[in-house]
């Protein structure tokens, strides 16, 4: 579930900072820099594991900080494809189940994924599997929030995030609004933010999906293994006879 990232780097460490040792005073920046951020393509940047070496540091002209040229190990969150992964319901909607981790919430169970046959409670905003009985009836297992849930990795999603620029004016939004309503295209559109990590998963295999789900099932086992144990103890002594453990 995690990797370890050698990556390279130059830090700046400010005049303020330079109190500090050096190796500590680029820790503490690297993980400032990177830490819960998402690189493109390699996953999200949890902690710095360590330096592997320091190049000269330098200054340069008009800047009084120092710059170095930095190799390090970085720990990083990316669960390979086809991993099984723990973690608990966020919400659900009409799109999937929406599943954290606790420190990454961007993983979508979709309704292709799900056990089937399931369907979508717009009541109770949770997705139902509808397990289907000896009898042939149907016993509905809800995907509540907060359920612990285990699924498998099937893909993962990397997009790049362009640059957005500095927020309208009230007098710039009024002016595309008015540019709007009136047929002709706004000059300048919003931009759409866009999740630069997300990961699709899947729970349509035996043994997944919510845990209670299969201890209920395991516990029902059980019962029945040991209401078996019993019967062949019961013949036993009936063969025995009621006198077999008489003096």
């Amino acid at each position: 579930m995690f990797v370890l990232a050698e990556l390279k780097d130059t830090i700046r460490i400010a005049p303020d900072q330079f109190h500090l040792k050096l190796v500590e005073a680029i820790r503490d920046e690297i993980n400032r820099k990177l830490a819960n951020k998402v690189l493109l393509n390699l996953g999200l940047c949890i902690a710095l594991k360590d330096i592997v070496s320091l190049k000269d540091s330098i200054i340069l002209p008009g800047d009084g900080a120092s710059h170095t040229e930095v190799l390090f190990r970085y720990i990083v969150f990316r669960p390979a494809i086809g991993s099984i992964v723990t973690g608990k319901i966020r919400s659900c909607s009409r799109e999937g189940v929406h599943v954290t981790l606790g420190f990454f919430d961007d993983i979508l169970i979709p309704p292709s994924a799900l056990q089937h046959p399931s369907r979508f409670e717009e009541a109770e905003q949770a997705w139902v599997w509808e397990y289907p009985l000896e009898d042939g009836a149907k016993h509905d297992l809800f995907m509540d929030i907060g359920e612990p849930i285990k699924f498998r990795v099937s893909r993962e999603i990397f997009e790049e995030n362009s640059p957005i620029g500095p927020p309208k004016t009230d007098t710039q939004q009024s002016g595309s609004a008015a540019g709007a309503s009136a047929g002709q295209p706004a000059s300048t559109q919003q931009t759409e933010i866009k999740t630069p990590y997300r990961i699709v998963a899947a729970i349509n295999e035996s043994g997944l999906g919510v845990l209670s789900w299969w201890d209920q099932q395991n516990q029902s086992a059980e019962e029945g293994n040991d209401n078996e144990d019993e019967d062949n103890i019961e013949y036993e002594n009936d063969e025995d006879g009621e006198g077999a453990y008489e003096e």
